[in-house]
């Protein structure tokens, strides 16, 4: 009996012990994984808005969809143009003069491609939309729309991706908590998004910290 009683409070002591090592290791490893991988999500939703606001600048209005985007950043090509001040002489019927008026005149220099000065020769904007481990190969939620602003039809677009589809495989305690994050140091939200379809900002909800890890 005695021996039995031994063998139980080992065995406890194993499963308190490897309890309270996972309790401490756990969040240590959930935001290593986080960390990695909203840093390769949010590289995606940096190239989708370079590409949207490279579409708007041609188009005047954001790509309702990808297919657009991409056939876009693949075909589409930029005007290049050059502003600079002139004057013209009028003859003025009320003074009987000529008079002279400052104008502004735009020349075209000719056109680039949107793809080679956006990506060089990358072609990742070709998977922009898909999300890195997706585990069942979800895309990138995107929408573009036209708002009203102060009586002015403002275009606006809005990506984002789920928290939960990027850490689908982590523990559903931090993953929950994950979901309600409310810090200038951590991504915001249930998703990470960049854009908005209710203000007029392309700006994204995560913090400077993810700008230096890509950048990197």
């Amino acid at each position: 009996m005695k021996t039995i009683i031994q063998i139980v409070l080992w065995i406890a002591c194993i499963v308190f012990g490897y309890l309270i090592y996972k309790s401490v290791t756990g969040p240590i490893e959930f935001n290593r994984v986080k960390e990695e991988r909203y840093a390769k999500v949010i590289s995606k939703l940096k190239d989708i808005r370079v590409s949207q606001e490279a579409y708007k600048t041609v188009n005047g209005k954001y790509a309702p969809d990808f297919n657009k985007l991409v056939k876009f950043v693949e075909s589409g090509q930029y005007t290049i143009t050059q502003q600079r001040d002139s004057s013209f002489k009028y003859f003025d019927e009320a003074y009987q003069i000529d008079q002279y008026k400052d104008t502004v005149l735009i020349d075209t220099l000719g056109t680039v491609s949107v793809r080679d000065s956006l990506f060089k020769k990358d072609d990742r904007f070709k998977a922009m939309m898909e999300i890195p481990g997706a585990a069942n190969g979800e895309k990138v939620t995107m929408k573009a729309d036209i708002i009203d602003k102060g009586g002015y039809k403002a275009p606006v677009f809005e990506a984002k991706v789920d928290k939960k589809t990027i850490l689908f495989d982590q523990p559903k305690d931090l993953l929950a908590k994950e979901m309600t994050e409310s810090s200038v140091e951590e991504v915001n939200g249930p998703a990470i998004v960049v854009g908005s379809l209710e203000e007029v900002s392309t700006s994204g909800n995560w913090p400077p910290i993810y700008d230096k890890k890509i950048d990197q």
